[in-house]
């Protein structure tokens, strides 16, 4: 696999995993009320954990997107410009 490829390949994981993010964070903030109420009935979780749990979830999803795309995408970059002088 070249580089280019690679780089490529991380680019629009990281654009992708941000979309999902993104409606994610949506629905969360848009449809609180209604995703309380259907995890509620399933486990029985009051409203303040279930915000805390989504709100560590988006957190951690964001932080894994740029260690795991991002910052590789950005290296791959960095390695790969032609180098001046």
């Amino acid at each position: 696999m070249s580089v280019d490829l690679l780089r490529a390949l991380l680019g629009w994981c990281t654009v992708i995993n941000f979309g999902i993010l993104t409606i994610w964070l949506l629905f969360f903030l848009l449809g609180r009320k209604l995703i309380t109420k259907w995890h509620g009935s399933f486990f029985a979780i009051p409203e303040e954990q279930i915000n805390a749990i989504h709100y560590k979830g988006i957190a951690y999803y964001k932080i894994g997107i740029i260690l795991f795309n991002f910052v590789p995408y950005l290296a791959l970059l960095i390695i790969s410009c032609p180098h001046v002088g």
